[in-house]
């Protein structure tokens, strides 16, 4: 089903994404939501995401579609703790299998950010649409940048990934050197060099054409897969998410009757 079957299908102002069932009941869970909401407002116009259940299994491999606009980046946002949520029902993360549930809403009501961002730093990967490279390290410094933040000793790990990726010729070289696929192969080592819980990835493979995008994606995924990572990402690339047989999340997108509010309920 394209965008436009389905907003032909659901009426006017009101948007539904594919479906999958896919679920691994058996697993721990890194994240439980309930009753999530984040409204922004700008010049008499306002947003709103309502997450009403969401749960994610540790090392799933979760994709959120959808159209520019429509909240993925906000999703996205809010699981790396980077967006404050305007209401919560329960939100709690799990980074670890034999570790306990925090409460991530008690971090935020008692205004413990810099928890928040140990807890990012240690357990969250983030891969941009751009990449997001610092232009004055070369791959090898951006690639151990994480690393290097928490302490980490040198034990192999990015000679292991640039080699997995294809970029080892470039380990010495700035990013400024580099194609847009190779930049973003990099990014993605630098998310999966700490060995995070999870690595949130938005729009990774916008910038790339279809061969290049198939193969990040490919790449990429199968990192995931060797050290157990849970990911999460947000396309509009509906077809391609598709064929790699990724866990959707449901989301329905409304816009009232004076086109003042447009509402994005997401779930899965």
């Amino acid at each position: 089903m394209s965008y436009i079957d389905a907003c032909q299908k659901s009426g006017p102002g009101d948007v539904s994404s594919e479906v999958s069932t896919a679920r691994q009941p058996t697993r721990a869970l890194i994240y439980h939501l309930r009753d999530v909401v984040k409204t922004r407002e700008a010049e008499g116009v306002a947003f709103r995401l309502r997450v009403p259940s969401l749960q994610i299994a540790m090392g799933e491999k979760i994709a959120l579609i959808g159209e520019s606009g429509c909240g993925k980046s906000t999703l996205l946002d809010m699981l790396a703790f980077i967006l404050q949520p305007s209401a919560v029902g329960a939100f709690r993360f799990r980074p670890e299998r034999d570790g306990e549930s925090l409460d991530v809403q008690a971090y935020w009501k008692t205004g413990k950010l810099n928890e928040l961002g140990d807890l990012r730093k240690r357990h969250i990967g983030y891969v941009m649409q751009t990449g997001g490279l610092l232009p004055y390290l070369t791959v090898q410094d951006n690639m151990n940048l994480c690393r290097s933040v928490l302490g980490l000793r040198p034990d192999g790990m990015v000679e292991h990934l640039a080699e997995e990726l294809g970029i080892t010729p470039h380990l010495g070289k700035l990013p400024d050197a580099l194609s847009t696929g190779e930049r973003q192969r990099v990014a993605i080592g630098r998310a999966v060099a700490h060995r995070p819980s999870i690595v949130i990835a938005d729009e990774p493979t916008a910038s790339l054409d279809p061969y290049a995008a198939e193969k990040v994606m490919s790449l990429f995924l199968g990192l995931a897969e060797e050290f157990n990572i849970t990911v999460i990402l947000a396309s509009h690339a509906w077809r391609h998410i598709k064929q790699l047989g990724l866990r959707r999340l449901t989301h329905r997108t409304h816009c009232d009757a004076d086109k003042k509010l447009t509402e994005t309920v997401v779930s899965g």
